[in-house]
């Protein structure tokens, strides 16, 4: 899935964040800061802050930005879709609420198992729990749920997963249920049964139903693209009231049962998102923890520049939070335009970049490991190859000849998109191009506008800095999302920003798809990565923690790393409510 957008980035002093590094040699930084000793940003990693939370009280979050999507259809951002399912809708099947590895596990949400596979894994079968209701107390229905998957495919309700399109028999051509057309190959035999026909085996199918797309939606209710301003309310709590960009405020909804819930704990009366905050603000609040702040966490992640405040105080370091995203930052290149339709071009992008200046502008290596390879570690077992053997700092001189080989040794000019709060990441990769005789213009988009931009695919620029997290612990959801140039759409266009196509890359994609091996399609992946990393259709950069300072007074609270690292909507609260209320 897209990883988050971000907070603001400046430029940051690399002294601040040299805890965890001292003892390093020649000034070397080691990925993660581990040389010198365990990484003080990652003191909590796999564990829970603050104790139990007690029922009550209002949360409040702090944030820079407004939602990319609260639309089911639409939501396909961690930070989004670790807040809408957690609190707003509840899908098929839902990762466990667990710190840590357990994170990633799965249990039945809306349905009553992890569905029932045919023989060939071509046909699943889910039914749904009962007693399982809206905002409005009417019982959620198996229709409800076919109706948003096949929402997911109108072209007004662009930007959110697309596994259904990639599946499902009749999928081709399909675009939604508008003048009352449907999708055959989802069969709803009753009211608490849903079956899914799938164009091919597909064994990791239950992965993909934890999807906000198989979310439920009442016909009655849908509003087209206005539906993400008030999703009608499956979960423990419902929009009391939305000020797009300004304010969001959920409430309870009374018709939800925690009987049909092993997830979701509803410990907060409320919940309210404050937006259009200055991300600096928002740090030096949770850091001081004083008054309602106490109560409060951080949409976004602490900013670079933050880290000095917060790394060698004890008592604010025991209030962070820093699991991985598990997410890879990447610089994709428009292969299909000039220069970059030129795979030499490609490599000189992939030698000129300074991964070491980038890291630097993210946090240092106490917030970030640098990247070797597409998928993240987890994907290789725990390390990522080094294939390129690019040195982390670049290498000019062989970007310059690879220039000099395309027929561009007097270099060129282009331009880069990317969110306002990555900003200092595009400078430092800015600075690096420029040393191969690469001019690179930066556009900065708001954050909650910035998959809009980059996915309309005739009028971006030719570069984009984005990323790309896995949505479950497999090779197949992520390389084909990022390269498979068969579901290149040219609005709303996400994943495969490089617009790369390429026959026998797709070709491998389907072969390891078919295999019945796990191990063996790890793989398989693990090798196609490198093979697609040689002909550079985008630069990996790093892999960033996601750090989070929290107020005095939550409970509960850890690094959901099925979400990127977000904190766990589903569990966290307030140690006393009394302190909590507005």
């Amino acid at each position: 899935m897209n990883k988050r957008t971000c907070t603001a980035m400046a430029t940051v002093l690399a002294a601040s964040l040299a805890l965890g590094t001292a003892g390093c040699s020649g000034g070397k930084r080691s990925a993660g800061g581990k040389d010198g000793g365990k990484n003080p940003a990652a003191a909590h990693e796999g564990k829970t802050i603050g104790g139990t939370p007690q029922k009550g009280g209002t949360l409040t979050v702090l944030s820079n930005q407004d939602f990319t999507h609260l639309d089911p259809a639409r939501n396909w951002v961690m930070n989004d879709m670790d807040f809408g399912t957690r609190l707003l809708y509840r899908t098929l099947v839902t990762y466990k609420a667990a710190p840590g590895a357990q994170g990633g596990g799965l249990v039945p949400d809306l349905a009553t198992d992890l569905g029932t596979p045919s023989a060939d894994a071509r046909t699943w079968t889910f039914h749904l729990k009962p007693g399982v209701k809206y905002e409005d107390g009417s019982p959620v229905t198996a229709q409800d749920v076919k109706y948003n998957v096949e929402r997911s495919f109108s072209p007004d309700l662009p930007g959110g997963a697309d596994y259904a399109a990639r599946y499902l028999v009749g999928a081709e051509g399909y675009r939604g249920p508008a003048q009352g057309k449907h999708l055959d190959s989802v069969r709803t035999p009753d009211d608490r049964t849903i079956v899914f026909e799938l164009r091919k085996p597909f064994a990791e199918f239950p992965n993909a139903t934890v999807m906000p797309a198989f979310a439920p939606v009442p016909q009655a209710q849908d509003k087209g693209p206005q539906y993400d301003n008030r999703p009608f309310s499956s979960g423990p709590y419902k929009v009391g009231s939305y000020a797009r960009g300004k304010k969001l405020v959920l409430v309870r909804n009374e018709h939800w049962d925690p009987a049909t819930d092993e997830v979701r704990k509803a410990y907060p009366d409320k919940l309210v998102v404050m937006m259009g905050l200055k991300a600096n603000q928002i740090d030096d609040r949770l850091i001081a923890s004083q008054g309602a702040d106490a109560s409060a966490v951080s949409w976004g992640a602490l900013r670079p520049e933050s880290a000095a405040k917060v790394l060698p105080d004890a008592g604010v370091r025991e209030r962070l939070l820093a699991e991985s995203t598990n997410c890879t930052d990447m610089v994709q290149m428009h292969t299909g335009r000039a220069p970059f339709d030129n795979p030499k071009v490609r490599q000189a992008v992939q030698y000129a970049l300074d991964r070491d200046a980038v890291l630097t502008s993210s946090g240092g290596p106490a917030f970030n490991d640098p990247s070797t390879a597409y998928m993240p570690a987890s994907l290789f077992g725990g390390k990522q190859p080094d294939t390129l053997k690019v040195p982390a700092t670049g290498d000019p001189e062989k970007a310059k000849q690879l220039l000099k080989e395309a027929g561009k040794s007097g270099g060129f000019t282009t331009e880069i998109t990317a969110s306002a709060g990555d900003k200092g990441r595009a400078e430092a990769i800015q600075q690096a191009l420029a040393r191969a005789g690469i001019k690179v213009t930066i556009e900065t988009v708001d954050p909650s506008a910035f998959y809009a931009t980059i996915g309309d695919t005739k009028n971006r620029t030719d570069m984009v800095y984005t990323g790309w997290c896995p949505d479950y612990p497999s090779g197949s959801t992520f390389l084909p999302f990022v390269f498979d140039g068969r579901f290149i759409k040219e609005k709303g266009n996400s994943g495969n920003h490089s617009l790369f196509r390429d026959d026998a890359t797709m070709k491998r994609m389907d072969a390891i798809a078919a295999m019945t091996d796990a191990k063996e399609a790890a793989g398989a992946w693990q090798q196609l990565d490198g093979q697609i990393l040689a002909q550079a259709p985008a630069v990996p950069v790093l892999v960033r923690r996601w750090p989070l300072v929290l107020g005095t007074n939550i409970a509960g609270a850890y690094g959901h790393t099925s979400f990127g690292g977000q904190i766990d909507y589903a569990t966290v609260g307030l140690k006393d409510p009394a302190k909590g209320r507005d």
